[in-house]
């Protein structure tokens, strides 16, 4: 097998093998071919010597990622532009999700559930919402990632509807290195510290490579950016904060009344009407970056029992810890919860109620913020056997192999208030002869009961208040909930050269696949029985089996002709059986064309398959207090706009004074405001897989004239039908009043009395399948590798990305419209990433430029236009008329300066986001609890590292 020397194959080679050991290099000095090992590049299981391929693959070489600033492989892949918004972001205090503290990599912006993640080839393993946490792979380990920007399902089976992404572990090398690390932001907070090493020994039969890492990052809370210190950011500090607060509040005759900050509960003359300037700010003790610990460790090797068979194994074992901090409990008693026992009303024999009747109160615990610990054990484990043979002059590779992955989570939930316990604590009580407040009455205590004064403010000394422990230590607990999936896979697979042509040889891959996924989730015994103040949930457990087979076929039909130095067509297709859904067939069909040696031509098109995870099918309800605009609300709604949405909400009995209230029972002062009741999300086991089309075609062009030059664009659309989401609040609402679609309506309900009467009183954001999701956009590739010169050697990096669309529509219904995400809210029109590299002997520097297009967003002020409004008129098919901001685009900048050490050791610092660019303020909270977009950086990070090689 024989791949000819051109410029185009030579810089492909570069890209994809510049980092692998190629065991067999052999050239003599009057052949003008090499001949090579044969490999398997990501996007096809044939394993040749040709590195060419239909496909398009992004490869990331250890040489790149060792010049970035990075210390986890999800940080390297977020660096890649064809990923999208980081999913389950680190400054997402609020999300409940229990994939929470992982990270992720979302391709073309369709969910981590929709791309695939490997480690050498091998499916790495997933939690019960379909997840792969990319940042417990050690990246001492890591020697490439390679990413398939392409669906893939016909080759590698389900998820791989956006692309596939490769972890290429280190293996076959003798040596070692340490590397430490060290970093923080300017402002002296987060730091980040990291510790890997790893080493690998060949011999005579085999090799082994191990290595270790060990990572700490320190959390950042929201007080301490200027951006993120304010409910509803900088430019309106008093907006948003909550009427719920530490000084406590109680309801008499319908009037709220509070003794304010250092108030005296003990007087009732102290008791007046809150003022709004001592409303809860709840953002400046929450975490904008969570904490995160990880412990990891992984191995591999080979045995060479004979020349043609050998033996190969790797183990994976990981630890990883992510604390989040929220503000403290906004407890509070509701009538309709002190009518149903849910939750007691201050006792009218409290020793703290100076009213002489029960009466409903409120009190922020926010003196003892809440905290939530997720730890997740990942353990997985391979082991195959490897060998080779021939077939006249037809080489054959195969493999079998067995993997296993287990999941074990803890999600620990500290400062909770036990319902219990607070339902006795504000019930009767007295103070004893000597001062101290006791539950019951004078001679029917309540032993073991501590009396709690929720009228106390924070920092009160007075009987019952937060700052006794043994009130503390009586309302407040701890829970755990416990988290569990396993993943099991057992492959075989073969391939080799069918037969020859004139062009070459038919080459062929085909294997067989079983795989079982199982998940459960029990959460404590306390939240089973609904003892957590405002936390609810039930054990889970679900699983699924399926068998798989697949073929894939190279077929050459040229080759060495005029415009056809190459013409040759991939194609391949799966069978996948489940247990629960039945059979699906996909398949994928690949040309690539080579008109002349420098420039290569290919298209895809392909099938795809997602079934539902576990999570999807069998995780269970949650309740969440979302974040929410109702359209009737005649101030910030669609309603006070439109004249139709007007007359729905009208004919819904919610006239032209309706307003929408806040979580504390405020009027709503901007757009997207938290609900006054908890919402029901979570799985659906009516689920149906989705089906997707995947497109790409390309060009890849490396001029003979350019030394060093390689350009490659490419076009990709992907389609998803019976796409299942999960929509938002807002998305309910407005299906119902905006567009009309009657079904939407029966998804809600509203009080029809009382106090929030017209308020959303509840909602069921279940999982459903949608009608279709679709994306279609170009990715720019420019690589330049200047001749050496006098100065130095300089070398271009370019990658761009440009979204033409990324739309979905809610159903197959007609009229239904469409709903664009691209340029909205953190789905980036153009990201585009340049790294310019300089290396002179032992000195060396990079500077990257990542940009980030302009987004749009949902107006929360100047609603008639104004700066804070730049397109009052907006309108389109989904959202109606909609006052809508545009901002501008984001550019940031980051610096690494190096020098190899004598010793073989080397040491980098850098800087990234070198002039501490800020993005801009974002009401809609995009990927984050904050007025900040969550993937963008949050200051100047300057950072110190030193690697040692022996």
């Amino acid at each position: 097998m024989y791949l000819k020397s051109t410029p185009l194959c030579s810089a492909i080679t570069l890209a994809l093998l510049g980092s692998c050991s190629l065991t067999a290099f052999a050239q003599d000095a009057n052949q003008t071919t090499t001949t090579l090992d044969r490999v398997e590049i990501t996007g096809s299981r044939i394993r040749q010597a040709s590195v060419e391929t239909a496909q398009p693959v992004i490869a990331l070489s250890r040489a790149e990622i060792e010049k970035k600033g990075y210390v986890n492989v999800a940080d390297i892949l977020q660096d890649v532009t064809a990923a999208g918004a980081p999913s389950l972001s680190r400054a997402s205090a609020l999300s409940s999700g229990r994939d929470y503290g992982g990270m992720f990599v979302s391709l073309r912006n369709l969910g981590p559930e929709r791309t695939l993640v490997l480690i050498d080839g091998r499916r790495m393993g997933v939690s019960a919402g379909g997840y792969s946490d990319v940042g417990s792979i050690p990246s001492a380990i890591v020697e490439r990632v390679e990413v398939l920007t392409d669906g893939a399902s016909a080759l590698y089976g389900s998820d791989a509807i956006a692309g596939v992404v490769n972890i290429i572990t280190r293996k076959n090398f003798d040596g070692g290195n340490a590397t430490a690390y060290v970093g923080q932001y300017s402002e002296g907070d987060g730091q980040k510290r990291s510790y890997s090493a790893n080493f690998g020994k060949t011999f005579e039969r085999g090799w082994f490579s191990v290595g270790a890492e060990k990572s700490k990052e320190d959390p950042v809370l929201g007080g301490a950016r200027e951006f993120t210190a304010y409910a509803n950011g900088p430019y309106h500090p008093t907006d948003g904060l909550n009427g719920n607060t530490q000084w406590g509040s109680v309801t008499v005759d319908g009037k709220p009344l509070t003794v304010g900050p250092g108030g005296d509960p003990s007087d009732v003359a102290n008791f007046k009407k809150p003022d709004p300037a001592t409303y809860a700010n709840t953002k400046t003790n929450m975490t904008l970056l969570s904490s995160l610990e990880r412990k990891s460790a992984f191995a591999n090797g080979g045995f060479q029992v004979t020349d043609d068979l050998r033996v190969v194994a790797d183990v994976l074992y990981s630890e990883r810890e992510s604390i989040k901090q929220l503000a403290g409990y906004p407890y509070s008693v509701s009538a309709t919860q002190a009518t149903s026992g849910a939750r007691a009303p201050l006792s009218a024999s409290s020793a703290f109620n100076h009213w002489g009747k029960d009466v409903l109160f409120s009190r922020r615990t926010e003196e003892y913020p809440r905290a939530t610990n997720n730890a997740l054990t990942t353990k997985r484990a391979s082991l195959g056997l490897e060998g080779s043979f021939e077939t006249g002059s037809h080489f054959w590779d195969w493999n079998v192999s067995y993997m296993f992955n287990r999941n074990e989570g803890e999600r620990r939930s500290l400062q909770s208030m036990y319902q219990p316990h607070v339902n006795l604590a504000v019930g009767p009580s007295f103070i004893d002869a000597s001062g101290v407040a006791r539950c019951g009455s004078v001679g029917n205590v309540i032993e073991g009961c501590v009396p709690w004064n929720p009228l106390a403010p924070a920092g009160s000394n007075s009987p019952g208040s937060l700052n006794d422990k043994a009130v503390r230590d009586y309302i407040f607990t701890r829970f755990t909930d416990e988290i569990r999936s396993t993943t099991k896979v057992v492959s075989a697979n073969i391939s080799g050269s069918l037969a020859s042509l004139p062009a070459g040889d038919i080459m062929a891959a085909m294997g067989v696949e079983h795989r079982s996924e199982e998940a459960s989730y029990t959460p404590d015994l306390m939240v089973q029985n609904g003892e957590i103040a405002g936390t609810s949930g039930a054990p889970t457990r679900g699983d699924y089996k399926l068998d798989e087979v697949y073929l894939e076929l190279q077929v050459p039909l040229l080759a060495d002709l005029p415009f056809a130095r190459e013409l040759s067509l991939d194609v391949a297709g799966r069978y996948s059986d489940y247990n629960n859904f039945g059979g699906t067939t996909n398949g994928k069909f690949g040309l690539k064309w080579k008109p002349i040696d420098t420039l290569l031509v290919r298209a895809t098109y392909g099938t795809g398959f997602r079934a539902p995870t576990v999570d999807d099918l069998y995780g269970g309800t949650v309740t969440t207090r979302d974040r929410v605009t109702d359209p009737c609300d005649r101030s910030f709604g669609a309603a006070a706009r439109n004249a139709e949405v007007a007359a729905r909400c009208s004919a819904a009995g919610l006239g032209a004074d309706f307003r929408q209230k806040t979580g504390d029972g405020e009027l709503a002062t901007t757009s997207g405001v938290q609900a006054v009741t908890d919402f029901t999300s979570g799985s659906n086991a009516t689920l149906k897989p989705e089906t997707a089309k995947t497109w790409t075609v390309g060009l890849v062009y490396g001029p003979d004239f350019v030394s060093g030059l390689d350009l490659s664009l490419d076009w990709w659309k992907i389609r998803i039908d019976d796409v299942i989401v999960g929509e938002s609040a807002t998305d309910i609402l407005n299906q119902c009043y905006v567009q009309g679609i009657s079904s939407a309506c029966d998804r809600f309900t509203r009080y029809s009395t009382g106090g929030n009467k017209g308020q959303v009183s509840g909602m069921n954001r279940s999982l459903n399948n949608a009608g279709f999701q679709e994306t279609a956009g170009y990715d720019l590739g420019i690589r330049y590798r200047l001749p050496e010169m006098a100065f130095g050697q300089l070398s271009l990096r370019w990658n761009t990305t440009y979204v033409d669309y990324l739309s979905r529509k809610s159903d197959n219904v007609a009229t239904t419209p469409v709903e664009e995400f691209t340029g909205w809210e953190g789905n980036f029109r153009v990201r585009s990433n340049l790294t310019l590299d300089w290396q002179n002997g032992n000195f060396g520097a990079s500077w990257t430029t990542r940009y980030y297009s302009s987004m749009k967003e949902k107006c929360s002020y100047d609603l008639d236009g104004g700066p804070e409004c730049n397109m009052p008129d907006f309108q389109s098919a989904y959202t109606d008329m909609q006052p809508s901001r545009k901002l501008g685009s984001n550019t940031f900048h980051d610096l690494q300066v190096r020098y190899a050490m004598p010793w073989n050791g080397t040491v980098s610092l850098g800087v990234n986001n070198v002039f501490k660019h800020e993005g801009p303020i974002m009401y809609s909270q995009p990927n984050s609890s904050f007025t900040y977009y969550g993937g963008f950086d949050i200051g100047r990070f300057m950072y110190m590292k030193y690697q040692q090689r022996f």
